[in-house]
């Protein structure tokens, strides 16, 4: 069926339009994923879909039996609106369905008159279709599905929407939108905010749900896993192609290669044909001048490919040479009170590109700040070795100063010959060209910030890069160009980034954070993640086989243990703690690792230290939240273990 209905839609602000005349279709059930260059127009097209903005020319014609909504970025809220509450927002027609239908009944058992019992009888049946048509049967179930799926927990529902982070208040919005479940539903970066654990969860749900979406996102593991079409929006118009996201980069450059061929072919051919109306135009072939000539005024001309050309990032082509291992840490505790990690141990090794992974609140940014003897371990130690230059991204962009401008920002205090035309042939090569350089920092995008500190990196020519977070506010073309730089990068490269396609790309090993201690691994994502499969296949093998009647291994009720477990089999642990589901661990886990993240952030924030009882209130909150995550890590391992 189709929803909805996109024809000629032009919307214009300056000079150039942002939207030049696009048409596309929205069909039921259809994900489809809206990809495009940062500034071609995404968030106004789906502004102008959602109602919030007019087209100045064209339309959107959406059924009349169908619904449309826009994930909100932002939203004002009352003191008295708790997480539940706003959440339950998405779900008001239902309720009112039900409290119709409570009242309906209460009044049929009232009435002694029959016309008017029969009248409300076939009101009531009617309310009883409607809330079984709609599955509202079981709507406090949904409520908890989606919330706990979003990475809160129980605990938090009656909490103030006032009260919450700006973070968890976009994923209270995220979760009335899948509650209301429009008919169209506009994605405009739904994972932002989002830990991987609650991406994942959000992919499943938009895979099976039954409403169509349109998906503005940067996270290409995600695009692939939920979109079956995808839209690129360029230079104002839309260009359809099949296929999720891997699909859509595939066939956009063997449609690109053909088409260019085909160009430079016409273009031969006119350029030849122009020539020899020149030489002829008064001669003896003036005929066939002339004939050539209208032939060409026919030729149906073949449009140049409209290329979106990522920037040519590098990071320097001869570095110098480290010794074999380049960074070592040994039973590494740190924490601000209480330990975000203990005992960590690893050796990154000269050539490595290690990318660390694990959930939010871990201590993945203040590991890699031990490692770079920014901060002193509490214990252990850590080593850097020989002629190691560590050039450093801070997520946060603190390394570029926003009163500087561009080029200021870039030139490297260990490279003071650098000139200003050097260092713009360097911002172009990250994209960053024309009167932009001559900008303040503090006046640019959140993208072009990341590249002038990208671009202050390469500047340094450093043979061991840390970088923490770089794919932040990179649009798809620009974390392409970024991979590619890291991959042929000649030195060592220690990394943390949430972007699991990215992580793919790149990592050579990653350096996992699990419940209970780090392990690296050999290999990308993938490899990770399928190594973690297959454990888990294994342990279910065998606690089938266990499990199988007749197993010399399995116990019979009120036996003592078999044979085989007293000659040395490692008996079962008793419960430490009450039995929970681990979805919810998994749940709460999210959350109390996001607040642990926040706090840390705080205590890292120098203005905290001037109000003596906020420091203390905040790291008395930091240690309690911190040993609720050590103790939730092991309920969650018991979990999984005895469950």
């Amino acid at each position: 069926m189709l929803l909805l209905n996109v024809q000629q839609v032009t919307r214009q602000f300056d000079a150039a339009p942002v939207l030049d005349g696009l048409s596309f279709e929205v069909r039921a059930g259809e994900k489809i994923g809206l990809v495009g260059p940062n500034g071609a127009g995404k968030t106004t097209l789906m502004k102008i879909l959602a109602g919030f903005d007019e087209p100045d020319s064209g339309e959107c014609v959406l059924h009349p039996s169908a619904g449309i909504a826009l994930l909100e970025q932002a939203a004002e809220f009352s003191d008295e609106q708790t997480l539940l509450g706003e959440a339950k927002v998405g779900l008001a027609p239902l309720y009112e369905l039900q409290r119709e239908a409570e009242e309906v009944a209460a009044r049929i058992a009232a009435t002694t008159d029959g016309a008017a019992h029969d009248k409300l009888q076939r009101r009531y049946d009617s309310l009883q279709h409607d809330l079984q048509r709609l599955k509202a049967y079981n709507i406090d179930h949904r409520v908890d599905e989606v919330l706990l799926g979003l990475g809160f927990t129980r605990d938090q529902y009656d909490r103030p929407m006032t009260k919450l982070s700006g973070g968890q208040q976009n994923r209270v919005l995220l979760a009335r939108l899948l509650l209301a479940a429009p008919d169209v539903m506009l994605l405009d970066e739904p994972t932002n905010h989002l830990d991987i654990a609650a991406t994942e969860w959000l992919e499943e749900f938009l895979v099976h749900c039954e409403q169509a979406a349109l998906i503005v996102s940067h996270d290409r593991y995600f695009l692939d896993k939920v979109t079956t079409r995808t839209l690129e929006l360029f230079q104002g118009r839309t260009a359809d192609y099949p296929g999720n996201f891997s699909t859509y980069w595939k066939l956009k450059a063997e449609q690109n290669e053909v088409i260019e061929r085909a160009w430079e072919k016409q273009q031969a051919f006119i350029e030849k044909t122009e020539d020899f109306i020149r030489k002829n135009h008064y001669g003896q072939k003036h005929i066939q001048a002339h004939d050539r000539e209208k032939k060409l005024e026919r030729l149906d001309r073949v449009e140049r490919p409209r290329t979106i050309v990522a920037p040519t990032m590098g990071f320097g082509s001869k570095v110098r040479r480290t010794g074999d291992w380049v960074a070592e840490a040994v039973g590494v505790t740190k924490g601000f009170g209480t330990p975000l990690f203990r005992d960590v141990s690893i050796q990154v090794l000269r050539g490595d590109r290690v990318g660390l992974f694990g959930p939010n609140g871990c201590g993945k940014t203040t590991l890699l700040r031990t490692l770079l003897g920014e901060l002193t371990p509490d214990s252990g130690s850590v080593r850097l070795g020989t002629n190691v230059e560590i050039a450093y991204y801070d997520q946060q962009l603190a390394n570029v100063d926003p009163a500087l401008g561009v080029v200021d920002a870039v030139r490297p205090a260990n490279n003071l010959t650098m000139t200003p035309a050097q260092i713009r042939d360097l911002l172009a090569r990250f994209g960053l060209k024309g009167e932009i350089v001559f900008q303040k920092v503090g006046s640019l995008s959140g993208g072009e910030k990341s590249k002038v500190a990208l671009a202050r990196v390469a500047a340094l020519n450093a043979n061991v890069l840390v970088l923490d977070e770089p794919t932040n506010h990179l649009d798809l073309w620009s974390r392409a160009a970024l991979e590619e730089a890291l991959r042929s990068f000649e030195g060592t490269l220690l990394f943390v980034s949430h972007d699991r396609y990215f992580m793919d790309r790149v990592a050579t090993h990653i350096f996992a954070f699990e419940p209970t201690r780090w392990r690296l691994y050999a290999g990308n994502y993938t490899s990770y993640i399928d190594s973690l499969r297959r454990a888990a296949e294994e342990d279910a093998a065998v606690t089938s086989r266990r499990a199988a009647p007749g197993d010399p291994g399995a116990s019979t009720s009120g036996s003592v243990r078999s044979a085989s477990a007293t000659a040395g089999e490692k008996p079962r642990r008793k419960r430490r703690f009450p039995y929970r589901k681990v979805d919810d661990l998994e749940a709460e886990i999210a959350a109390t690792e996001t607040r642990v993240r926040e706090l840390q952030a705080a205590l890292e924030n120098p203005d905290l230290y001037r109000a003596g009882e906020r420091v203390k209130e905040t790291k008395q909150d930091f240690e309690t939240n911190q040993s609720r995550l050590t103790e939730l890590y092991e309920h969650w391992e018991e979990a999984v273990e005895l469950n």
